[in-house]
């Protein structure tokens, strides 16, 4: 089919222009009959531009009377000016005065109009995402993240990173998140599993001797979903050789500034700060503080000061080897209205209920706790608090690890109540020093944190070699391992998370005793790496970025969803291809499968 060929985008004509014969191919977004004049708009992924029809060119006045929304035009004509500005529109000092319209092809009735201010239901969105995706908001997230992986090639060009492409079909190794499963019609009985991560080939790439690699890549988890959550995702993965942390964290930030400077024009500040996992969930109750929040909503522990207290609740968790603590809340009018719904907040985290203490601007301190508190308890939780008239205290007892969480959640609902994040700045972290081991109360067993290859501390080796004699009867003190672990936090959300790997055959053979593997497990697991490590493993470490949330985080939603072509939903469902689907029994007969149910 001919057709006369674009000049010009939709969305780069200016006043500058004016007089230029033009030629615009794109969608019609909207028809303005005004009686003798008809205005079109017409859009493409660049942008929206007005062509006016006078009713004297009779033959294009008949084709522009025809033409419905999204069909598919070209039009040409001369740039000039409008008579009424549009500022909301880039275009808006100027029209094209059509001289030919040729339409190229027609449109149905869509489900829904395609416009920014989109009135239709998530649901119909993802069924016709090829409309949604016409949408500028939408098609300028998929630019933004076309943008982003050409800085991150040139990046690691630059740093001498080898670009390698690891298998998509691999050995199923189900530890952690549930493996997509895929079968072999060639070896009927046997599966490949779809890569939760590289993880194993990457280091094994450090022992090939392919010492800084670099991939983006599609990773697959089968879990249940949330709104940052895919079961295909992207991420920017990297390992690299004869490194300690400081070395992935510089290499990591390094990339991460390169993107914020082109892409918003943000000099970020290096080094980004570090924090222990420790100190993270001690002063913000979670691993993936918000630093934007004003005031920072700090949690304080103030155990010690009223350990004495006759309080029951508060001796009850005391006695229990549990905490109180609490977060101060400055410069704010809390009702008891306010109070009441916080109160019922923590209800919903599983707490008895929230203590409060008001420092009333009058002077005056309002709190059904104080008659429990005697004058030197009180005096001690307000200078513990360093609280002021205008402040209040909201305090929580029970089991440390809960209190702790229960606080970091308070405290990022105080902030959304009260509008305390500055959304005008990012705050990047790092947060380490995780613990390698973890207790699973359902399996009753020591289960690593983060994955059994990640490198305890140093100062930690005698610990493990220690707690591995007996893993059952050494619990606290294997949990009390520090792992070379490290996470990357934007603005509350993890962005990535990496460590530096066991490298040495004896440190690796006493973390899979903690974890109870056989040599048998071992071999049928990990045998291809424990094969490669025989040969001379070289120290190093690593990490992944999750390009989705780095994408998500640059647009502005919370929502990764907004930022991927072809989504799926919460429930892992691709609305516009109906996947999953089922298959016919003869494909199911030649992978020798049979369904049960």
């Amino acid at each position: 089919m001919k057709f006369t060929k674009r000049t010009n985008t939709c969305g780069e004509l200016r006043l500058s222009d004016t007089g230029k014969s033009v030629v615009l191919n794109g969608w019609v977004s909207q028809v303005r009959d005004l009686g003798g004049v008809i205005f079109l708009n017409i859009r493409d992924r660049f942008g929206i531009t007005q062509v006016t029809v006078n009713s004297e060119y009779k033959e294009i006045y008949k084709i522009a009377n025809s033409l419905g929304l999204e069909y598919v035009i070209s039009a040409s004509g001369k740039v000039q000016q409008r008579t009424s500005v549009n500022p909301n529109m880039p275009t808006g000092e100027i029209e094209v005065l059509a001289e030919n319209i040729e339409v190229l092809n027609t449109s149905e009735v869509t489900p829904f109009v395609v416009e920014e201010d989109i009135k239709a239901s998530e649901e119909l969105r993802f069924k016709y995402r090829y409309l949604d995706l016409r949408r500028k908001k939408i098609a300028e997230n998929l630019v933004l993240r076309s943008k982003v992986y050409n800085i991150v090639h040139k990046y690691f060009e630059r740093e001498n990173f080898v670009e390698v492409e690891t298998p998509i079909l691999m050995k199923s190794t189900p530890e952690g998140a549930r493996d997509y499963l895929v079968p072999s019609r060639v070896h009927k009985g046997k599966f490949y599993a779809l890569p939760q991560s590289p993880q194993t080939y990457k280091q094994i790439l450090m022992v090939s001797g392919i010492d800084k690699y670099v991939q983006i890549c599609k990773c697959f988890r089968d879990e249940d979903l949330r709104a940052d959550r895919q079961p295909e995702f992207t991420q920017i993965d990297l390992e690299m050789s004869f490194v300690d942390e400081r070395d992935v964290f510089n290499v990591v930030e390094g990339v991460i500034c390169d993107i914020w400077k082109n892409i918003k024009g943000v000099e970020l500040k290096q080094p980004f700060r570090i924090m222990s996992y420790d100190e993270a969930l001690a002063i913000y109750g979670t691993d993936k503080p918000d630093l934007r929040i004003k005031g920072e909503l700090k949690i304080i522990n103030i155990t010690e000061t009223v350990r004495k207290s006759e309080f029951k609740i508060f001796s009850d968790a005391i006695t229990a080897k549990g905490i109180v603590a609490g977060i101060k809340l400055s410069g704010q009018e809390v009702t008891r209205k306010i109070i009441d719904g916080l109160t019922n907040y923590v209800k919903s985290l599983k707490f008895g209920g929230l203590g409060y203490i008001k420092y009333n601007s009058d002077g005056t301190v309002s709190s059904p706790m104080l008659k429990f508190l005697n004058e030197d308890i009180q005096s001690g939780i307000k200078n513990e608090f360093s609280a002021e008239a205008g402040d209040v205290l909201f305090i929580l007892s029970g089991e440390k690890k809960k209190v702790l969480n229960g606080l970091g959640n308070l405290r990022l609902k105080l902030a959304e109540q009260f509008n305390l994040v500055d959304e005008t700045k990012d705050e990047l972290l790092w947060v380490n020093d995780f613990p390698l081991f973890g207790y699973d109360d359902d399996s009753k067993s020591v289960v690593a944190e983060h994955h059994a290859f990640t490198m305890p501390h140093e100062a930690d080796l005698t610990k493990l070699a220690d707690g591995c004699k007996d893993p059952a009867a050494n619990i606290e003190l294997l949990t009390s391992i520090r792992a070379n672990c490290y996470d990357m936090v934007c603005n509350g959300s993890e962005f990535g998370s990496g460590s530096i790997r066991i490298h040495r055959g004896d440190i690796q053979s006493q973390v899979f005793s903690v974890l109870k593997l056989s040599k048998v497990e071992q071999e049928e697991k990990f045998g291809f790496l424990l094969g490669a490590f025989k040969y001379g493993a070289p120290p190093h470490g690593g990490f992944a970025l999750g390009f989705d949330r780095i994408i998500a985080t640059l647009c502005g939603t919370k929502d990764i969803r907004e930022t991927i072509a072809f989504p799926k939903t919460t429930s892992a469902v691709g609305l516009m291809d109906n996947s999953p689907s089922p298959v016919d029994d003869k494909q199911l007969k030649d992978l020798g499968i049979s369904l049960n149910g």
